[in-house]
């Protein structure tokens, strides 16, 4: 029996190169090899939304408190590469863009802001740190 800690996905063919993710709780995602779906994301694509995702819940949770904000995005970019070390990414990029209200939950959500950005990216995010620590990935045939 799996553990709390444990976190799953499975994965359907639904097509030549599409696929639907499914997590524990039902829910799902698309995915295609090439994109060529404007709905479906490719695996890189969901792991720039998990980077960005992660820290985004770290971000809400730890601002918002202080002050509801105006607006809220981020984006997650970086380039796919191909060299003697095989297919990966190189550096990614999170760009945060939140703006808070004028007043004294603003402006204290807005003084913090920097710090939490920086505790999600070096201790909170579980996605963003997984990928910049060695983790082993094994792969089984059943």
């Amino acid at each position: 029996m799996a553990g709390d800690a444990t976190r799953s996905v499975s994965l359907t063919r639904t097509g030549a190169g599409t696929f639907l993710a499914e997590n524990a709780r039902g829910g799902t995602i698309p995915i295609g090899a090439g994109g060529s779906d404007a709905a479906d994301f490719t695996p890189v694509e969901l792991l720039l939304a998990a980077i960005a995702g992660c820290s985004a819940v770290d971000i809400d949770a730890l601002t918002s408190r202080l002050a509801e904000p105006v607006t809220f995005s981020m984006s997650a970019s970086g380039d796919k590469l191909s060299d003697e070390q095989g297919n990966h990414m190189g550096p990614i990029t999170v760009t945060v863009s939140v703006t808070f209200p004028e007043g004294e939950g603003g402006d204290r959500a807005r003084d913090r802001l920097p710090d939490v950005v920086t505790k999600s990216r070096d201790r909170l995010c579980t996605v963003s740190r997984t990928v910049q620590l060695p983790t082993e990935v094994h792969f089984e045939v059943d």
